[in-house]
């Protein structure tokens, strides 16, 4: 199951490809194939961008929790998943993946009682726990930046909850039933680090409030032979034509209202029969230009790469800053949700990405490339940073040293004036160089700067006043 996160992170210009207008562009009725109603098309495209975030978290959680067990990235409602080591380059079930931390995992429904999560003592180890609504929004982030390391205790409330919680537990109230907790605990790799992980990932608790300070057995989850397990979600939410997608919307939006500041875009949705809390009424739209919706709306989402001020490109890295929270923007929303679900906060994570060295051309194996950090300019970072390398596909590379990421921890050696040269190429640099060698593969590749817990004072990515240097070619 390909389930991308950040799996092509702000860097996948390629995916514009089929991007070819905007709006303006479709001016005209019979260019767009709908045979009249347009204003009702666009309506329809507006809802369709503002549902792609709920539909897309819907269908990802069907497939993540099919299981009776968990097991690898799945496990059923309501039941921790831990990935207990770093894919290797013949890991496929999910894109970009990460050599850095090890994911703790659950989605779970509140909308009949609280959960209460139970967080170790990380013992000052960098950790994060983000948790997500149905629309995708990071509500809550408890971790080393914002919580601490101590043993914490938090309960998360549906939309609708009111009552008593226990002492010592903090009420997280979760604006939709749908919660997708997506933790990470930083990890060095080493079978010593990775046993001490281990030990807190089975420390972290997950339970319904009325089994709480009880012995507690989780259910065995229901399988549903009918989902396809196969498919990547994406694929599954863009080949749904309009009205399953309305129908699909307008059920979740029963037991995952929008927000407040939806009330406006909402309004404008019942001309065509999307009302939040209501069945679709599929009357209420134009049967002829219902097959044009879902290709021109997914269309417009992907456009945001180019169009939106908010994706910023430097040195051939390109990311955003605007993740996590998104307020009433709606479009970047959704091509967060489109090219990178489950992304977090920029307080928490940056994730500077390219495809392209500093003149352009794709970065291929049969080149070599030298990033230079000047002195004191390596990623400003209060959590951790790593180079990621991925071939075309977003998938780690096979090499001598099975390293797929270089960090720090890898004991870079400085350069007589201070700088840091990270070099990146397909066979060793030498002996001497190697601790600052990233493999590459033999073909095209990618690139992925992961900053978590970006500096937020001078010099900072956040604020612009730091920037990603160029990887350049070595003539």
């Amino acid at each position: 199951m390909n389930i991308t996160r950040r799996s092509l992170a702000f860097g996948g210009m390629g995916l514009l490809a089929g991007a070819a207008a905007t709006r303006s562009a479709f001016a005209q009725d019979s260019f767009l194939g709908v045979g009249g109603g347009l204003e009702d098309f666009w309506l329809a495209s507006d809802a369709y961008v503002f549902g792609y975030p709920l539909v897309t978290m819907e269908m990802t959680r069907r497939i993540i929790t099919n299981v009776a067990e968990p097991v690898g990235t799945r496990g059923p409602m309501g039941q921790i998943i831990k990935l207990r080591q770093y894919p290797d380059a013949a890991f496929r079930d999910v894109t970009a993946p990460n050599a850095d931390t090890l994911y703790t995992t659950s989605f779970f429904d509140v909308g009949k009682e609280p959960w209460i999560l139970s967080i170790p003592d990380m013992k000052g180890r960098y950790f994060l726990m983000p948790m997500l609504d149905g629309w995708t929004t990071v509500f809550q982030v408890p971790g080393k930046r914002t919580t601490g390391t101590g043993v914490q205790t938090y309960a998360i409330t549906g939309p609708n909850w009111k009552g008593k919680l226990p002492d010592g537990v903090k009420e997280y109230k979760s604006a939709t039933n749908i919660v997708w907790l997506l933790g990470r605990i930083y990890c060095t790799g080493t079978p010593e680090d990775y046993a001490a992980v281990h030990k807190l990932q089975d420390e972290c608790k997950l339970v319904p409030l009325s089994a709480y300070g009880k012995p507690y057995t989780p259910p065995q989850g229901k399988v549903d032979p009918s989902i396809d397990m196969k498919t990547a979600v994406r694929e599954q939410v863009n080949r749904m034509d309009a009205v399953t997608y309305f129908k699909l919307l307008c059920e979740l939006m029963k037991t995952n209202p929008p927000y407040a500041a939806d009330a406006p875009q909402l309004a404008k949705f019942a001309r065509i029969g999307i009302v939040a809390g209501q069945d679709f009424d599929e009357s209420k739209l134009k049967a002829d230009f219902l097959k044009r919706v879902p290709e021109v709306s997914f269309d417009r989402i992907m456009l945001q790469f180019k169009v939106n001020k908010a994706v910023k490109d430097e040195n051939g890295f390109a990311f955003t800053t605007k993740t996590g929270i998104y307020g009433t923007d709606y479009l970047m929303r959704a091509l967060v949700t489109a090219i990178g679900l489950g992304a977090n906060r920029p307080q928490d994570a940056v994730y500077p990405t390219s495809q392209k060295d500093a003149e352009g051309h794709k970065y291929n194996g049969a080149n070599k490339y030298v990033m230079r950090f000047p002195k004191g300019h390596l990623p400003p970072a209060e959590g951790f940073w790593s180079l990621t390398m991925y071939n075309n596909a977003y998938f780690f590379v096979d090499n001598p040293l099975n390293r797929y990421s270089i960090s720090a921890r890898e004991n870079l050696k400085e350069n007589p004036d201070g700088s840091t040269d990270l070099y990146i190429q397909k066979e060793s640099p030498g002996k001497d160089k190697e601790s600052n060698w990233l493999p590459a593969p033999a073909g095209d590749f990618v690139l992925m700067l992961r900053m978590y817990w970006p500096q937020e004072t001078d010099p900072s990515i956040i604020n612009g006043t730091w920037t990603v240097p160029a990887a350049k070619k070595v003539v």
